[in-house]
């Protein structure tokens, strides 16, 4: 049996690498508080976030 090797076109752990090494630039001098605003307000404005809305409004209500 023959080993099929390819190019990697896109490298996922790199990405993710990248994406973290910028969002902890962009909240390093906030205060905790202003961290979880931040990442509401990106969870909110991103592809998901109609369904965040709705998570977050569900979760809510049902605490008593």
């Amino acid at each position: 049996m023959s080993e099929t090797k390819f190019e990697k076109d896109f490298d996922c752990l790199e990405f993710k690498q990248k994406a973290q090494e910028e969002a902890l630039e962009k909240i390093k001098n906030l205060t905790p508080k202003e961290q979880i605003n931040y990442y509401r307000t990106i969870a909110e404005s991103s592809p998901l976030g109609d369904w965040w809305k709705k998570v977050k409004n569900k979760s809510s209500s049902n605490v008593e």
